[in-house]
């Protein structure tokens, strides 16, 4: 399993269903995709939203999964 991650929000796009997350501790920024955001309803997220989340690495680069959104 991977380790929980926080960052915030970088941009998100609701139009495009995706976004980057600014990790807080990496130098490197994280893809995010609508389907990888657990909340109920419609699966969105705001710029500079604080979110915790686990990054997993395909060919494309990092990608965020079990995106939570953290009050």
């Amino acid at each position: 399993m991977a380790e929980r991650e926080f960052g915030v929000v970088k941009w998100f796009s609701g139009e495009k269903g995706f976004g980057f997350i600014a990790r807080d501790n990496v130098d490197q920024d994280v893809f995010v995709h609508y389907t990888a955001i657990n909340v109920e309803g419609f699966r969105t997220l705001r710029e500079g939203q604080r979110v915790a989340f686990e990054v997993f690495v395909d060919d494309k680069g990092p990608k965020a999964q079990n995106v939570e959104i953290v009050d």
